[in-house]
């Protein structure tokens, strides 16, 4: 039976940056959808000015896999699902896999966070993370005090020092106009509070679930080396049921812009073969 391919974005983001990746699919003959998390995307309640409180305070892990468990629980009637998440997504994704096993055929984590064993702020913590270029850009994003927004804001940049962080962070292999188009999707509130207990892979609803790692080799936002690390840990809770690793040779978010890589890794998870 056709699976369904449940699309899960990261921060900032919402399910547009997905619009690429579903087309290729849809042309391929799968069916995929992507989701907006909670206040991200069309559910977004843009703030009425920069010191205006968010509309993403008090949204947390556990709304996130509420919406995402809705959406896979009614697609699940029509087959099998697979659930993608990328970048932060991974730990929505991990805790879903976490609370609904029974409903997943496979997940997929695309250079995305998978805390097995440890904490986010932990492996956040590690050395293996330490040369990401993205978090030392966002002092000069904030735009307002977190506590007091109730989110974190950034006010995304039109151009200077900032916009070519962004560039190396990012999209390093693809251009300014790419890079400014992508920002121009993006939110600029996210949600504070992670679940660092829910968002850790839980062996014993991981033991039989297969579960897949793409590897985006030159990430400079979430570096080679701490993929390297989520899949290490991972496995070494489930000796028995490691992850199925590929690797694509490009940068955080030139997946999402340009598909095409990731769909053949998803043909082959389509044709069962990890």
């Amino acid at each position: 039976m056709t699976p369904t391919f449940v699309l899960v974005h990261g921060a900032f983001c919402g399910a547009a940056v997905w619009s690429p990746l579903v087309r290729e699919l849809t042309l391929r003959g799968h069916r995929a959808l992507a989701v907006d998390l909670p206040g991200h995307g069309l559910s977004a309640v843009v703030p009425d000015g920069p010191g205006a409180p968010s509309g993403m305070a008090g949204i947390g892990t556990a709304d996130d896999v509420a919406a995402v468990t809705e959406v896979v629980a009614r697609a699940a009637r029509n087959g099998p699902v697979v659930l993608v998440g990328h970048s932060r997504g991974g730990l929505t994704v991990t805790a879903v896999a976490n609370a609904v096993p029974d409903l997943l055929e496979r997940v997929v984590l695309v250079s995305a966070w998978c805390c097995a064993g440890r904490p986010q702020s932990a492996y956040a913590a590690l050395p293996e993370y330490a040369d990401n270029l993205l978090d030392p850009l966002l002092g000069g994003l904030l735009a307002g005090d977190p506590g007091a927004l109730g989110a974190i804001r950034v006010a995304w940049p039109e151009g200077g020092d900032l916009l070519d962080g962004l560039q190396a962070a990012l999209l390093a292999d693809g251009t300014r106009a790419e890079l400014r188009a992508y920002l121009h999707l993006q939110d600029t509130d996210e949600a504070l509070a992670i679940d660092e207990v829910a968002t850790q892979v839980d062996p014993a609803s991981w033991r039989t679930l297969p579960h897949t790692y793409v590897r985006l080799l030159r990430d400079r936002a979430l570096p080679l080396a701490l993929q390297d690390r989520f899949v290490a840990d991972t496995d070494a809770l489930l000796p028995d049921n490691p992850f199925d690793v590929h690797d694509l040779d490009c940068g955080h978010v030139r997946v999402q812009l340009h598909p095409e890589g990731l769909a053949d890794v998803i043909d082959r998870v389509a044709a069962g073969k990890g």
